[in-house]
């Protein structure tokens, strides 16, 4: 696993309705040098973007029970119009064509698929994303 250079420690916002994702991605993204923020629905990581995140993860749906939250398309659009200059990398199990081409119309850096190489696919998008 490569470290990140310790001088810089960028700032990531990980925004999952899943505690099990939320844990494996930040607990990646920290032993890598990361300073990670997690947040369980988009309004919460759009309330702490006086922070200052040097990109946020977000995911695509999200439940919450007795409540309609922010879907992750809505949140990026939210983010983009407070802090367009934080980037965005979109998780989701979405495969259909239209949904990722909606992403890329819309300005999203990246899109990872929630599936068995989740984890080290958004740690290369990650360094990617952060390393220009």
């Amino acid at each position: 696993m490569e470290k990140v250079n310790p001088d810089i420690s960028s700032l990531v916002f990980v925004v999952d309705d899943d505690p099990v994702i939320t844990s494996l991605v930040s607990a990646r993204l920290e032993a890598s040098g990361y300073r990670v923020r997690t947040f369980s629905y988009g309004e919460d990581c759009i309330a702490a973007l006086n922070e200052n995140p040097d990109l946020i993860i977000l995911d695509f749906y999200f439940l919450k029970q007795g409540e309609v939250p922010m879907n992750g398309m809505e949140a990026y659009d939210e983010i983009s119009r407070l802090a367009p200059e934080i980037p965005v990398i979109m998780l989701s199990a979405q495969e259909k064509g239209e949904v990722v081409l909606e992403f890329a119309r819309k300005g999203i850096a990246d899109y990872v698929i929630k599936d068995t190489d989740l984890i080290d696919n958004l740690q290369m998008a990650v360094k990617d994303l952060l390393d220009r």
